[in-house]
C-alpha cells in the first residue's frame, strides 16, 4: 500500500509540473500557423532564382558573395557602408526620366506604375519573405533597375556621362561594379530589367543592341571575351544579371544535363599524378568557354581561364546560385569540382600556368591552390549527372591502364627534366663500368687460375 500511494503522488507532482500553460500554448499555435520568413516555401519553387548564400559557403569563402559598394535589391538594402552609391541611384534615375519625359512624357510615376504590376512576381524571386510594403519595394525595383540600366546605357555610349561623373573618373568604381552585380545576394529580376529598358527606350533607339547584349558587354570589360561570343547571344536571357552571365558561359550541347550513366562516375588524381600516368594537359584551341573540356589519346584539353579578383568572385556566387537554385544544370559546380581534383599544392598550379591552362592575375600559385580547394569545398555535385562524367571516367580509365602507365612513370622519373635525365644516364654508364670492373676482374682471376 505503501509504495502504491508514492507512485500517485509521483504521477501526480509530474501532472502538476507539466500543466498546460495557455498563454505557451497560444504562443506555439502561432508558430504553427506562420509561414516561414528566412527560407520560404516559395524557396523551392522555380520562380524562386535569388537566394541568401548558404551559411557553410560563407564559413568557407568569407565575403566573397557580399557587395562591397552597392547594394542591389533588398538582402543589402539601407547598409551605411554602401550609401555613396545610394546617392548616385537617384542622380541616375533622373538622368533617364529627363530624356524620357522630354521625348515620351514618360514620368516616374509611369515607371512606378508599370513595376507595380509585377510586385508579386517579383517578391516570388526572392526566397526570404521582403519585409517591405508596397511602396518601398516598387520604389526600390524602380530606383536600382534604372540605375543598373542607365549606367549599361552610358558605358555602351548610348548615352553619355555627365562631365566629371565620379562613377566613371574614378577607376576603381567600374571594376566593383562588374563583381557586385554579379553577387547572388545582390539582384533583382531581370524581366523588371527588361521592363524598365523597354519603358526607358526613345524613338531613336529601335535598333540599339537588345538589355542582354548591353550587359554582357558590360561585364565583357572585366572578362575581355571575343565580340563575337557576345554577339551570338544577344536573345539569351536570364532569371537575374548572374544567371544571363553564367548561361553565356555554356556551350550549347551543354544546356542540359545528361541522363545518368549506368557506372558510377569515378573523381580524378591531381595533376602531379596524372602527369606521372602519363595524362597530359593542354590547352584548347578555338574554344569559346572554359567550360568546354575533351579528353582524348591521353590529353585533357582544358581551355584558358583568367584567375583574378572578378573571376575568383564570380566563380563561387554561380556555384552558390546552382546550389540553391534547382532549376539549373550544375556546370559550374562541376567544373570547379575538377580543378579541386585537378590541384593539390602550388606545384599542380605551376604546371597549368606553364601549360597556358591558368592566366594567374590573383596571387601566388599557393593562394590559387587554396582558393580553387576552397571553391569546391562543402558543395553537392553528382557527377554521375554531370556533363563531365564521360571524362571524369574516361581520364579513370586511362590512369589505371598498366602498361602505359608504367612506362609514363618511369620517363617521369628519370626524363622528366635534364637533370634528371643526366643522373640517370650517369647511373647507367656508373652500372656499365661496375659491370664492366667486375667482369675483367673475374676473367683475369680464372685466367690466372688456368696458367
Amino acid at each position: 500500500m505503501g509504495s502504491n500511494s508514492r507512485e500517485e503522488e509521483d504521477n501526480h507532482h509530474v501532472i502538476d509540473i507539466w500543466k498546460v500553460d495557455s498563454e505557451r500554448l497560444a504562443s506555439m499555435q502561432l508558430k504553427i500557423s506562420e509561414n516561414p520568413k528566412l527560407l520560404s516555401k516559395v524557396a523551392g519553387k522555380r520562380s524562386c532564382c535569388i537566394f541568401r548564400v548558404p551559411q557553410s559557403l560563407i564559413e568557407v569563402n568569407g565575403k566573397a558573395y557580399q557587395p562591397r559598394i552597392v547594394s542591389i535589391g533588398p538582402y543589402h538594402r539601407g547598409q551605411p557602408r554602401l550609401n555613396m552609391i545610394e546617392e548616385h541611384k537617384w542622380r541616375y534615375l533622373g538622368s533617364l526620366l529627363s530624356r524620357t519625359t522630354q521625348t515620351k512624357g514618360l514620368g516616374l510615376e509611369d515607371l512606378l506604375k508599370a513595376i507595380a504590376m509585377l510586385e508579386s512576381e517579383a517578391r516570388e524571386c526572392y526566397s526570404e519573405t521582403i519585409q517591405l510594403d508596397s511602396h518601398e519595394f516598387i520604389e526600390m525595383m524602380v530606383l536600382d533597375g534604372c540605375f543598373i540600366v542607365e549606367l549599361f546605357r552610358k558605358v555602351s555610349k548610348l548615352v553619355p556621362f555627365e562631365v566629371d561623373d565620379p562613377l566613371v573618373t574614378m577607376s576603381w568604381i567600374l571594376p566593383f561594379f562588374y563583381r557586385d552585380f554579379l553577387k547572388l545576394e545582390n539582384q533583382i529580376p531581370f524581366f523588371i530589367l527588361q521592363r524598365l529598358f523597354e519603358l526607358s527606350k526613345l524613338p531613336s533607339e529601335k535598333s540599339t543592341p537588345t538589355l542582354s547584349t548591353l550587359a554582357l558587354e558590360f561585364f565583357n570589360n572585366s572578362m575581355l571575351r571575343p565580340d563575337e561570343v557576345i554577339a551570338k547571344q544577344s536573345d539569351m536571357k536570364g532569371k537575374h544579371l548572374l544567371d544571363l552571365v553564367r548561361s553565356s558561359f555554356i556551350p550549347s550541347d551543354q544546356e542540359t544535363e545528361p541522363k545518368r550513366v549506368i557506372t558510377p562516375t569515378h573523381v580524378i588524381h591531381c595533376v602531379s599524378k596524372l602527369r606521372r600516368a602519363g595524362i597530359k594537359i593542354t590547352p584548347a584551341k578555338d574554344s569559346e568557354s572554359f567550360l568546354h573540356l575533351t579528353f582524348r589519346h591521353g590529353v585533357i584539353e582544358m581551355p584558358t581561364i583568367t584567375v583574378d579578383d572578378f573571376m575568383s568572385s564570380f566563380l563561387l556566387n554561380c556555384v552558390a546560385f546552382e546550389q540553391c537554385y534547382s532549376g539549373c544544370s550544375m556546370q559550374f559546380t562541376t567544373y570547379v569540382t575538377l580543378l579541386d581534383c585537378l590541384i593539390n599544392t602550388y606545384r599542380d598550379v605551376e604546371y597549368l600556368c606553364d601549360r597556358n591552362i591558368i592566366e594567374n592575375h590573383f596571387g601566388k600559385e599557393g593562394e590559387v591552390a587554396q582558393f580553387i580547394n576552397n571553391a569546391g569545398k562543402d558543395v553537392a555535385v553528382d557527377l554521375d549527372t554531370s556533363y563531365l562524367s564521360e571524362l571524369f571516367n574516361q581520364v579513370h580509365q586511362y590512369y589505371h591502364s598498366s602498361w602505359h602507365v608504367q612506362w609514363a612513370s618511369f620517363k617521369y622519373t628519370y626524363f622528366d627534366t635534364p637533370w634528371s635525365f643526366i643522373s640517370a644516364l650517369a647511373a647507367f654508364i656508373l652500372l656499365v663500368l661496375t659491370v664492366g670492373q667486375t667482369y675483367f676482374a673475374a676473367y683475369q682471376y680464372f685466367d690466372s687460375l688456368k696458367s
